[in-house]
């Protein structure tokens, strides 16, 4: 039996896919209210083909619990946020879930770390505990370090595709925990050691983010002398062997916006590039507002409660806010200004989690005289001709409107 630690974006689809493909599991969360929703057989997020997942891992007999179960197997699948001053690894949630574990697991258990973690973090925060507990590794507990590959919105359908690392200490343990994700996944699944696999996962996701830093940057440049970078980069695009990616109002979710200031914080003197990055995507959102600004005074809209945000998620067609581009743009006009502010709509966020958020999408439109289109939900995309007579604002390059303005 496998007690799945942690029951979020991550944890929860990994404990309904490995229930459903035969392997017994138990998930494991300190919420109680997320639990007891679970219990009731609701999912706690939305989530393309979840529910669906979600009934047959029911069926299999998956359970829930705010116990840590006393069991061979356990993965820990919790939040790895960082320093915001130091850059380097926050791992006190991953920390505290292992101090658990080893609470209550027996002799030879295997503790399998999925929340991405900096290179190292095992060596320095997971083995010494282990070893304060008296618990000799290899032979009292085996360590093992399993990285997710899933992006919301695509979570079910890559579970089940994509290719997996596995790094262990111990190759036979290894291939032990390679079959439980075999029984699931269709993918590769490389076996190699731990601090390889922790390395590689950050890595991904800092390839991401600077290739998205440089068409943010990319964007800048042509705004400052009037050149249309979508232009310039589908012109690029046809080269065979170039693929810039699109611009965007900042990066927002869990992964390429936090993972990459680990090896920041942890080799600050070598890892300039993925600094500057890392910067440069921060720094969107604020260049998103002087833009609105600029807008604004082109059309003589003096009044900014007219002017209404669409999208408070991170991305498309999902209800994840983590770190969204919105969040960080209204807590920055928060910051700088004060009296009446802007309307908020998003068809994915059904509870107030912001000032002025609307919930019916034709009275937002009716209240506003400007558009700022921030996530390019389907539902927008379906509803561009809503928009005409609007002064727009497309941070996303999904409206085919005269008139649009655009990064």
């Amino acid at each position: 039996m496998i007690n799945v630690i942690g029951l979020g974006y991550i944890g929860l689809p990994t404990a309904l896919m490995m229930a459903s493909h035969g392997v017994e599991v138990i998930g494991t969360d300190y919420d109680h209210n997320l639990v007891s929703t679970l219990k009731k057989g609701k999912t706690t997020f939305k989530e393309k083909g979840l529910d669906e997942l979600f009934q047959e891992a029911l069926k299999a007999g998956i359970k829930f619990s705010t116990d840590y179960q006393v069991t061979d197997t356990y993965i820990v699948s919790v939040p790895t946020p960082y320093n915001k001053f130091s850059k380097k690894i926050d791992p006190t949630f991953v920390v505290k879930a292992v101090q658990s574990v080893l609470e209550v697991c027996p002799k030879g258990a295997t503790i399998v770390i999925e929340s991405t973690v900096s290179p190292g973090t095992i060596d320095k925060y997971i083995r010494p505990i282990v070893k304060d507990k008296g618990k000799k590794l290899g032979e009292d507990i085996h360590l093992v370090h399993a990285p997710e590959r899933i992006i919301p919105g695509n979570m079910v359908y890559e579970l089940l595709h994509n290719n997996r690392t596995i790094g262990a200490d111990d190759k036979i343990i290894g291939e032990k925990i390679k079959k439980y994700y075999a029984s699931f996944c269709q993918g590769e699944i490389i076996i190699t050691d731990i601090r390889t696999a922790e390395m590689t996962k950050v890595v991904e996701n800092t390839f991401r983010a600077v290739n998205i830093a440089f068409a943010n940057e990319l964007a800048k440049i042509c705004r400052y002398d009037n050149m249309d970078v979508y232009e310039i980069i589908k012109i690029c695009n046809m080269h065979p062997r170039v693929n810039i990616l699109q611009p965007g109002p900042g990066v927002g979710g869990h992964c390429i916006s936090v993972d990459p200031w680990f090896l920041v914080g942890d080799y600050p003197s070598l890892a300039k590039v993925i600094d500057e990055s890392m910067k440069t995507n921060d720094k969107m959102p604020d260049f998103v507002l002087n833009r609105i600004y600029e807008i604004m005074e082109e059309n003589g809209l003096t009044d900014l409660s007219r002017v209404g945000f669409y999208g408070l998620t991170y991305k498309e067609n999902v209800d994840d806010m983590r770190e969204s581009p919105t969040l960080q743009m209204l807590e920055s006009m928060k910051r700088h200004l004060s009296g009446d502010l802007v309307k908020v709509y998003d068809p994915y966020i059904k509870t107030d989690k912001v000032p002025n958020q609307m919930h019916d999408f034709d009275d937002f439109l009716d209240s506003i005289d400007m558009i700022v289109l921030l996530v390019g939900h389907d539902e927008i995309k379906q509803n561009m001709i809503k928009l005409a007579g609007k002064i727009i604002f497309d941070t996303r390059n999904i409206c085919p409107l005269v008139g649009t303005y655009r990064l």
